[in-house]
């Protein structure tokens, strides 16, 4: 690869913005295509297909000519807002998913490090916590679940504001209720509130933390998958198909 298709494709990289890399096999020519870029490329139905299917991979031009299209796009991350015993049953099966795992809550009594070996925890505030990991994007994905609205709900205005992938709130629908009336109040319309999946998870008559914490992850892949991230949730790695 030459050092100026790298250092483009390092840049997409550092931003967390998707890049695919068009390799000509006969030979060895490559280009950077931008995700902004692609519905201007004439190769636009093939790279969208493989950004959808976050696999890289061998394909036939237009002009009949076999291209191949390496896809890279960021790691999910995941921000988990409460260091509850839910997400204490999240952090094991996250792990496995290649999910990059961030756990926020100001009380220290619950933010512990023995309560959470080996993860990252920020006993923060949202708002000063967020900003401490970097902007949320389209591949985040984010579940609010202290049932506390001072914590979740700047959490849940961030997620929205960034588009993020995957937005999950713990709590009844009379909890829920009382939230939608918060965030019309605080300008979201009904659409942009509709993207928070609540009560969170998927509906397989959950009851325990573990349990819970199943139906979120299931409800977060099925998403990504269907709706968000159409991509490996490892991130360029998975996605090379390494």
């Amino acid at each position: 690869m030459r050092l100026d298709t790298l250092s483009a494709l390092n840049a997409e990289r550092a931003a967390r913005r998707p890049a695919l890399i068009v390799t000509d096999p006969a030979d060895g020519g490559q280009r950077l295509v931008r995700a902004a870029e692609i519905d201007a490329d004439p190769l636009a139905p093939l790279l969208r297909e493989r950004l959808r299917s976050g696999r890289s991979g061998l394909d036939e031009g237009p002009d009949g000519r076999p291209v191949f299209i390496a896809v890279h796009v960021p790691p999910v991350r995941f921000v988990v807002i409460g260091a509850v015993h839910i997400s204490q049953a999240l952090v094991p099966v996250a792990s496995q998913l290649g999910l990059d795992l961030t756990v926020i809550d100001p009380r220290t009594a619950f933010a512990s490090p023995e309560r959470f070996p080996g993860v990252r925890l920020i006993a923060e505030w949202p708002d000063k916590a967020l900003a401490e990991i970097g902007p949320l994007d389209a591949y985040t994905a984010l579940a609010a679940l202290t049932h506390d609205p001072k914590i979740d709900d700047p959490a849940l205005v961030a997620a929205l504001h960034a588009d993020c992938a995957y937005i999950g709130a713990l709590g009844s629908r009379k909890t829920h209720a009382r939230r939608v009336e918060r965030l019309k109040e605080a300008g979201f319309d009904e659409a942009a509130i509709g993207r928070i999946h609540a009560p969170i998870g998927l509906d397989i008559g959950a009851v325990s933390p573990a349990e819970i914490a199943l139906s979120i992850l299931a409800q977060l892949v099925a998403t990504l998958r269907q709706d968000g991230i159409k991509g490996p949730i490892k991130g360029p790695d998975a996605a090379a198909g390494r």
